[in-house]
Order: C-alpha cells, then structure tokens, then sequence
C-alpha cells in the first residue's frame, strides 16, 4: 500500500536567463560528461553489493542466526572488501574494541540492563553524560539486537514507557503526557538497602530548558525495529507499549492553529538541542515524524470505536505532500524560486510562503549541482533554511518519504558535493556552517557551536551509525 502522495506535476520554469546559473549549468554539464561513465560503473558495483550484503543479512534473519556476515561477493565482511590478512585483523580489532566499550558502557537497573550511557569518558565534568539519552541509545539498540541481545532493548521500551506516565512541570507548567524524557539515570536512593529508582529529565533540568520532540518518534521507531528484528509482537501488543505510542501521537496530531500538516518545533528540541536557527519546521523532525507515523500505523491495534489509524494515514499523505511541494530542492526548482514574485494574495499563488528571492543566500548557487537535489532545512512564512542536513535527508530515504528519484537525486549531490559534505571527515551534519555576524545571531554566540564545531557543520558519527544500522536491520 502506497502511504504517500505523489508529488504534484512540475510547473514548468520559464526559459533559463540568469547569467550565473547558465554558465554554472554549461561548466557541469561539460565536467559531468567527463565522469558519467565512471559515476555509472562505481554506483552500479555499489549497487550489487549492497544488495548482495542486505540479501545476506535477510537470509541470516530468517534463519535466526548469530555467524558473522559474509560478503557473498568476496567472502570477507560485507563493510570494505579485505585485500590482506593485516586489514582483517584490524578490523576484527576496531570491532571487538567497539563492543567491549559499548558493554562497559551499559546501565542496569535493579539488575536488569536497561541502556547505555552517554558518554564512558570521565576526564572531564560529567554534566549529564552519565545518563541514558533516549536518540543516543537507538544505535546501541540497533547493534544489540543485531547481536541476539533483545533483552536491553525490550527494558528500555518498558521502563521509557512507564517513565512517560510520570507528571511533567517545568516551573509552574505542566508539559503534555505524551512527551518521553530527553534522558534518564539511576539514583540509588538507599545504599543501605540498595533501592534504586529512576530520574528522568523531561526537559525540566535540560540546557536550554526545553522539551525533547524526538524522544518519542525514536521510541516508536525502535519499537518497530524490535518487533522486526525478534519477530515478536507480543512487546508492541502490549497495554504499556500500546497507550505510550497513542499518547506520543495524540501530542504530536493535537489541532492547534497551524496550517501545516508539519510538526511545529522550537530550537533545540531535537538531537541539534542548542540554538541553531532550526525553530519552525525542521526537515529532521518531519522525516522522523513521517518515519514515526508509518511505524506507528503497522504497530496499533485498530479500535473499531475510534478512528486513530486513519487520521495517521491521512496525516501521512498530507505531511508527504507538503514535504514534496516546499522542501524539494532541485535546480530547476531553485530557478523557480528565483523567479518568485511577492505578496501575491490567492488560493493559486505560486510562491506561498512569500519569500523573498533577495533572501536565497549566495552560496546555495555554488553548492547546487545540475544533477542533484535534496530537502531543505526549513520552511516557513517569508523564510527557507537552504541549510543540507544529514538525518532529514536521509531518514528521508530510509522512510521511503522520497521517491525512486529524489532519494537518487540525494546521493548524486553527496557523490558531487563530496569534497563539502565529507571531505577528510565523516559526514558534517548540517552544510554550511554559520560564521561571523550569522553565527553571533542565530546561535548568541554559542562558543560550542562555531563554525564547523558540534551541531554547526560538526560530524556525528554516531548519526552515520543511526543510518548504516537501519539498513543492515532490513
């Protein structure tokens, strides 16, 4: 069943006649002729192993089996083909090191494993790095279901949804029911007689003070993936899981005043948790949100007395329609952007959000391929975040919130932009990063955020591993 909507016919763009753009077209247009075909041969071989190694892990899924992968192109692990014993060993190394911490890194609670810590490294102030962050711990989840280690995630869905009952006030405000924490730890109550309860940060204590959007679409998209994974429905069946995901949605599908089927979110409420000029609607929310919903609309038992299900699948279409309408970004859509005229006032204006074409800021006609595209940071009255972000784009493809095309499109810019996007270091999170005057007003002054730094086009790793485990879980 299709539970998005195509996209709506492209108008098409009046004839081409900006000076930079044609002479930009021309240049690529020459360049691209010159790596088509070594583009062609390196995605088509990409391509086959690939789907030789998902085929493997499918095959080892079914069978419920714990052997070690094996490419079945070449015989060695499916990540890089070994060429010698020395990069096997090391290899094997790096992994055997990678588990070991992940294991040092587990909490457990009243001796059951219910997630791992931030961070292991105590050289510096632990500030709230001794504590399981719900987006974090996703990763982990994935790996050690992977692993044949379920029970730590099947505790952490538990404990999680029982912490979400719990009321929720940040001075004399009382948060919504549906918020999941942003993070958790245990606090020894007794050491006498060795009592050990929960603390949970809604966001009450949390730098910035504000609240975790996120939280609750990683819940249900793990949720999910442990249901695939253990071939159990029995977690996801249950009363807890069942009313925790009913009250994440509620929250999320509340009607308010806005006219967007987009999740209204403020800056900092999401893993780019400082401010960084994402409030609004930002892509990564919305691809988690999209995520979330398609997850949510397999894993709820339909109540004949209510009609939730349908108004996520109506929800789905609609989020899918405005994410393919204002946040695709092609360079034939730019040229339309470019070309916008302001204040028009009816049902058929074209530019809708009145931007201002003055406001496109300068770099985007450098970074934007002729063969390419992906979705925008943000869309918002007089304002688009022109900004690349890593998760959105990707969840994106993950999600199957793109088409065939655009999420080709996705990875023609990465394959082209490489050198922006990656270049000596993993991939950046959001492109480009904020400097000077920009980065003193939209982040005031923030010194973790400089440019090129944390969330201001740092990389996270950890992100990378968010997407590389989604796809090896099938």
């Amino acid at each position: 069943m299709v539970l998005y909507a195509d996209p709506p016919p492209p108008i098409k763009p009046p004839e081409i006649k900006i000076k930079e753009l044609a002479n930009k077209s021309t240049y690529e247009s020459s360049m691209m002729e010159q790596k088509t075909r070594l583009h062609a041969i390196e995605r088509h071989r990409s391509c086959e192993v690939s789907q030789a190694i998902l085929s493997e892990v499918e095959n080892r899924h079914q069978h419920q089996t714990l052997e070690p992968i094996k490419s079945p192109i070449s015989g060695c692990s499916p990540s890089v083909e070994s060429t010698t014993d020395t990069n096997t060993v090391h290899r094997h190394t790096v992994a055997d090191a990678a588990w070991e911490a992940l294991k040092k890194s587990i909490v457990h609670f009243r001796g059951q494993p219910i997630g791992t810590v931030a961070a292991i490294d105590k050289s510096q102030g632990a500030l709230n790095y001794d504590q399981v962050f719900m987006r974090d711990f996703v990763p982990s989840a994935l790996a050690f279901l992977m692993k044949g280690e379920p029970t730590i995630v099947k505790n952490f869905l538990l404990e999680t949804a029982r912490l979400q009952l719990r009321e929720k006030m940040v001075d004399l405000f009382k948060l919504g029911q549906g918020v999941m924490p942003a993070s958790f730890k245990v606090h020894h109550c007794n050491s006498k007689h060795k009592t050990e309860s929960l603390l949970a940060d809604f966001g009450e204590t949390a730098i910035g003070r504000v609240a975790p959007v996120d939280s609750g679409l990683w819940w249900i998209i793990l949720l999910r993936a442990y249901t695939i994974w253990t071939r159990d429905n029995s977690l996801a069946e249950s009363p807890e899981c069942q009313r925790a995901m009913r009250l994440i949605l509620k929250l999320c599908l509340s009607e308010g005043f806005d006219t967007s089927p987009a999740l209204l979110c403020a800056d900092g409420c999401s893993m780019i948790d400082r401010r960084m000029g994402i409030y609004g609607y930002p892509i990564d929310i919305q691809a988690l949100f999209f995520m979330a919903l398609r997850c949510a609309v397999t894993l709820l038992k339909e109540d004949h007395n209510d009609d939730f299900v349908y108004q996520i699948s109506r929800r789905i279409k609609a989020l899918s329609y405005h994410l393919h309408s204002y946040y695709w970004l092609d360079f034939q859509r730019l040229n339309e952007i470019y070309r916008y005229k302001t204040e028009e006032y009816s049902e058929t204006a074209l530019n809708k959000f009145n931007v201002i074409p003055e406001s496109i800021p300068d770099w985007i006609f450098d970074f934007m391929p002729s063969r390419g595209g992906y979705f925008i940071g943000n869309v918002s009255p007089a304002r688009m975040d022109f900004r690349w972000f890593c998760l959105g784009n990707f969840i994106a493809i993950l999600s199957s919130l793109t088409t065939g095309e655009q999420a080709e499109a996705i990875l023609d810019l990465v394959e082209e932009r490489w050198e922006e996007l990656i270049g000596e270091m993993p991939m950046k999170v959001c492109y480009p990063a904020m400097e000077n005057q920009e980065w003193q007003i939209v982040t005031g002054c923030d010194p973790k955020n400089t440019r090129w730094s944390y969330h201001n086009g740092g990389s996270w790793p950890g992100k990378l591993v968010h997407l590389q485990l989604f796809v090896s879980c099938g």
